[in-house]
């Protein structure tokens, strides 16, 4: 009875999820409406769910629940009843490795393929090992903070207090499990910031110098802002958002990091911003370009199997336009820091190519930021310099 209770639950927010919204935003919504479920009933509903995703096209062809014991396999290490009913002969190998596992699935199931969880491939940019990325998603991602080297000792201990698995990545740089309720434990948050480990990573490409004035002209709720201001505190800052309520979350992260000296507009960078910017001339500006996120999906796994293809494309071009609009505003020998959360080549040494064969830079470096082997996304970024 107990395992048809987790399986109608799972079933029925399946039926009414269609990817429109992320899968985190979904379920409180949908736990809000359906009040009559208890606490078990909404756990064991997310867990089946994600774990549902992590298989992305994979055994497509087998029936919902056997793919669900799959997924469910795959993805934990914890007892499972869709797991000990659909697959028995696996439910005592529950804490091997993924890696081991994936082996088990594909003698038990030959028609299990590894590509087939995340169908884009051949898309991937050079850098990436496509086993261990495409292996990543059945593994959950860490919750990272970003820390001040002083402070490393005092919110370490406190976590260790509070009884959290914390692993020490560096003195800056702290991971924990994803979900950990941080409000309760460092309900200060004036002396960390949650930030992935490799979205820290692109500050070493930065470079800024004191007095330099830096925009940030996609800078959403700035967190890559926060970490330039940590890199060099004497910049000047001008940062912007086509989105009004993204700059509104900027606004209270810098007021909680102590940040008071910056300026702040609204531009939509696919348009000429002329009338806003044209006695702006910048020693550095981040582009942390629009992208579709597919360096991110192990967070929001719902995407392996709604993303369509031919929305690479869509933010490809997005990312050379805006490019193009804000290069203008660059002084010259200075960067333009290109940045993605992006696997996919188009959107990342494909708009490079397109960057230096159309506007007046030059390339001095590009890699991308693998995350797999740490619990943490995958990024791109590139250090132009213009001529």
């Amino acid at each position: 009875m107990k395992l048809e209770y987790q399986i109608r639950s799972f079933e029925e927010a399946f039926k009414q999820y269609d990817g429109l919204l992320p899968l985190h935003r979904f379920l409180f919504t949908y736990f809000k409406q359906h009040k009559q479920m208890g606490s078990s009933d909404r756990r064991w509903a997310t867990r089946y769910l994600y774990s549902y995703f992590r298989l992305g096209m994979a055994l497509k062809k087998e029936k919902q629940l056997i793919r669900l014991a799959v997924a469910d396999f795959l993805c934990n290490q914890t007892e499972s009843l869709v797991v000990s009913h659909y697959l028995p002969q696996f439910k005592d190998q529950l804490l091997l490795p993924v890696q081991a596992k994936l082996k088990l699935v594909e003698d038990a199931f030959p028609a299990f393929k590894l590509e087939d969880v995340f169908s884009f491939a051949t898309e991937l940019s050079e850098g990436i090992d496509t086993v261990e990325f495409l292996t990543s998603f059945f593994i959950q991602p860490d919750l990272f903070l970003r820390i001040r080297s002083a402070d490393h000792q005092q919110i370490f201990e406190q976590l260790v207090k509070a009884e959290i698995a914390v692993r020490e990545i560096s003195v800056q740089t702290l991971a924990l499990p994803n979900g950990t309720k941080l409000e309760k434990v460092l309900p200060d948050n004036q002396y960390y910031q949650v930030q992935d480990l490799s979205s820290q990573r692109t500050g070493e490409s930065f470079a800024p110098k004191p007095y330099d004035y830096w925009w940030d002209c996609c800078a959403a709720s700035g967190g890559k802002s926060l970490l330039l201001h940590d890199i060099e505190p004497k910049i000047q800052l001008l940062v912007s958002d086509v989105r009004e309520n993204s700059l509104h979350n900027l606004d209270e992260r810098f007021q909680a990091a102590g940040i008071k000296k910056y300026q702040k507009k609204v531009l939509d960078l696919q348009q000429n911003n002329d009338q806003d910017l044209h006695d702006y001339a910048f020693d550095g500006i981040i582009l942390d370009a629009p992208c579709t996120g597919s360096g991110t999906w192990g967070r929001t796994p719902e995407m392996l199997y709604y993303f369509e293809t031919h929305k690479i494309e869509y933010f490809s071009k997005l990312q050379q336009n805006i490019a193009a609009h804000v290069v203008k505003y660059l002084k010259t020998d200075k960067p333009l820091i290109y940045i993605t959360c992006s696997v996919f080549k188009q959107e990342n040494e494909d708009v490079i190519t397109y960057l230096t064969d159309n506007l007046p830079l030059k390339l001095e470096s590009m890699q991308s930021i693998t995350g797999y082997n740490d619990k943490a996304d995958t990024m791109f970024i590139a250090r132009l310099i213009k001529t």
